[in-house]
Formats: C-alpha cells, sequence, structure tokens
C-alpha cells in the first residue's frame, strides 16, 4: 500500500496543478452558539468524512486536518473522483473550553443512536446532530475520527485493511479497541454498517507544530483520501 501511495502521489504531483476550491459550509451551531463549520473539497462520487476533536481536549487533530485541507485545494488532482469533507472542530465549545465535553456537560462522542447506547436521549447535542446530518447528506464511503491519547488505529465497521494501511503510514500500532457505546464508531461501524478508523494520535501530539504534524500523520489521512 505504501509503494503504491508513493508513486500515486508522485504522479500526481508531476501532473499539472489545478487548485482546487474548498466549499465552507456550516453543519450546526454547538450548544454555546459557536458553529460547526466544514469544508468540502472535490465533488467526485466517491465521499470520505474525516472529523476531529469531538472530545475538546483531544485538539491535535485540528492543525493536522487544516493542514490536510491545505495540501488537498493545492493538489486538486488527488480529488479525483472524490469529495473530502473536513471538520476540523466537531466539539467547538470543548475546544475553547479546553474539556472533553461540551458546554452541557455530555460527552459528544457518546451521543449517537446506537443499539449499544446506554443514554436515554441520543442525539440530545447539537454537536452530534451536526454530525449525523453530515453523514446522512454526504453519504460517506468511509468516516475517520481524530482523537487522543491512546497513541494507536482503531477501527468498526469493514475497515480492517484500511485501519492497518493507514497505522503503517502513520507508524502507530493498528489496535482493535472494541465499540464503544453509543460512540460514533459504533453508529457508523454497527448501525451503518460503514468502515469508521477512529485515530489516537499521543498524547505529546499536542505538543507538535502542525508542520510536525503534517510530517509524522500527513501521509496517513491521504492514504484514507486514495483508498478506492
Amino acid at each position: 500500500m505504501r509503494a503504491f501511495l508513493v508513486l500515486w502521489l508522485i504522479a500526481g504531483c508531476a501532473a499539472p496543478q489545478t487548485r482546487q476550491t474548498a466549499t465552507p459550509i456550516v453543519a450546526g451551531h454547538s450548544r454555546e452558539g459557536r458553529p460547526i463549520e466544514a469544508r468540502v473539497l472535490g465533488d467526485g462520487e466517491r465521499t470520505v468524512l474525516i472529523l476531529a476533536t469531538i472530545h475538546g481536549n483531544e485538539a491535535a487533530g485540528t492543525p493536522l486536518l487544516r493542514r490536510l485541507g491545505e495540501h488537498l485545494v493545492a493538489h486538486a488532482n488527488l480529488l479525483e473522483g472524490r469529495r473530502v469533507v473536513l471538520v476540523p472542530v466537531a466539539n467547538p465549545d470543548g475546544y475553547a473550553n479546553g474539556t472533553r465535553r461540551n458546554a452541557a456537560g455530555v460527552d459528544v462522542n457518546r451521543n449517537f443512536k446506537t443499539a449499544n447506547s446506554h443514554s436515554r436521549t441520543p442525539l440530545s447535542e447539537p454537536e452530534s446532530r451536526a454530525i449525523a446530518a453530515l453523514i446522512e447528506r454526504y453519504r460517506p464511503a468511509v468516516v475517520v475520527s481524530l482523537h487522543q491519547p491512546l497513541n494507536c488505529v482503531d477501527h468498526d465497521g469493514p475497515a480492517a485493511d484500511l485501519a492497518r494501511s493507514m497505522a503503517t503510514a502513520g507508524n502507530l500500532p493498528a489496535r482493535k479497541l472494541g465499540a464503544r457505546p453509543g460512540s460514533l464508531g459504533s453508529f457508523v461501524g454497527l448501525e451503518l454498517g460503514l468502515p469508521i478508523v477512529t485515530v489516537e494520535l499521543p498524547r505529546r501530539a499536542s505538543r507538535l507544530t502542525s508542520d510536525e504534524l503534517w510530517r509524522r500523520y500527513g501521509e496517513m489521512l491521504l492514504v484514507a483520501v486514495a483508498r478506492r
């Protein structure tokens, strides 16, 4: 897979480049009224949804996704036949306040409607409803969610091969952690039967610059974008 990706990237970078434009959308608003912003790149049939910081204190994925967006804008050929939807901050109140949960004290990543949920009020939060609405709107072929600090690549649904390829590219171990009750992984992987990869960056990733994050983990995200 790595050899294929390197050849694919080299061929893409050697081709004449046409800059891609990103379409910004507001998927919803948080409990405190902050916009939940997404960027849509490309208009192909295969959609990849990548989101970060659904836990507000696990924020290393936010600058990494912004760098991914910049890279795809500059290398539009990578989007041929694809649409990529990026949500850099899925929990903007938690991100602003440095907390895992949202402003109502709810863990957004345990607020989805799943068979294993313990919540009596799934989708009670505007943040989880916004994510569910994006999935309904764009029908992604694969979902990637960036977390910290467990230092591994997990998956739910039919995503084992993709998780292993991404783990290799990011120099992280592939590890099956198990579906968490009411989580996005359970919703996408078990309820919808779609592949979802949960990337657990290490805790120290929060101390890295965006350039360092991109050098270490950018190829891993490009694997998800490139996957057929």
